[in-house]
């Protein structure tokens, strides 16, 4: 019994840390992985069954060091993807977040790079912006008192900073492009930040949209967020 345990907390464990990598490297498709994910909570709750009957029944059979492991494994499997469920249900299912929702940022040398992406590179809509409004109504355009030049370089360090493939920088258009993969899937998600030079005032917009994926879990506005704060904390210094 103590190995049935282990070896079915183990499984649980694997289908919900495996899709991850096997997807990013083209081993599975997206929906074979998130299914991975639906079976690790049933495997995972089979095992948690499995522990309770030995405790109950087979005492005798437990040991610390196993039954901690079994544990520990069953209680990832379930809570991991029950976890990005709430996640889901607690934003709105959109993954195109701009902070300007009139006139969003274009992307231009990404372009390309999205050609085989599921999600078009045109801004998503009326309705995404409705429900962004509704679920991020503090991202909004900022502006500066700093020149285009300092911001379009602490835009550029901020990127490089945060780990984002910097793919273009247009001193002209003000435009700064880049791609940020994630670490578990190695989802491909694109920000523009577009600075427009106005008398004495900059007006800076950013974007963020994801390559695939009808929802971002809220992914694009954190990571809006995470810019704008980096490059207020450099320009501060």
């Amino acid at each position: 019994m103590k190995i049935l345990v282990s070896l079915v907390s183990l499984i649980a464990f694997l289908l919900v840390l495996l899709p991850g990598p096997l997807y990013k490297y083209g081993v599975v498709e997206l929906s074979t992985a998130f299914a991975g994910f639906r079976f690790g909570v049933y495997v995972g709750g089979a095992a948690l069954v499995l522990l309770i009957i030995q405790v109950i029944f087979m005492r005798k059979t437990l040991s610390m060091g196993s039954t901690l492991m079994a544990l520990v494994f069953a209680a990832i499997a379930i809570a991991m993807p029950l976890s990005m469920m709430s996640k889901a249900k607690s934003v709105p299912a959109i993954h195109d977040i701009s902070t300007d929702l009139i006139n969003p940022p274009k992307f231009v040398a990404i372009v390309p790079l999205r050609a085989d992406a599921k999600n078009p590179a045109e801004y998503a809509g009326e309705e995404t912006a409705t429900q962004q409004r509704k679920a991020y109504p503090e991202l909004k355009t900022l502006n500066y008192a700093q020149s285009k030049t300092d911001l379009l370089a602490a835009t550029e360090q901020v990127v490089k900073n945060l780990g984002f493939e910097l793919v273009n920088v247009n001193a002209a258009t003000g435009i700064v492009e880049a791609t940020d993969t994630t670490t578990w899937f190695g989802f491909k998600d694109d920000v523009v930040v577009r600075i427009n030079d106005e008398g004495s005032q900059r007006f800076v917009d950013i974007r963020s949209k994801s390559r695939v994926g009808r929802s971002d879990l809220g992914k694009n506005a954190e990571r809006i967020h995470s810019l704008i704060d980096e490059i207020n904390t450099l320009l501060d210094k």
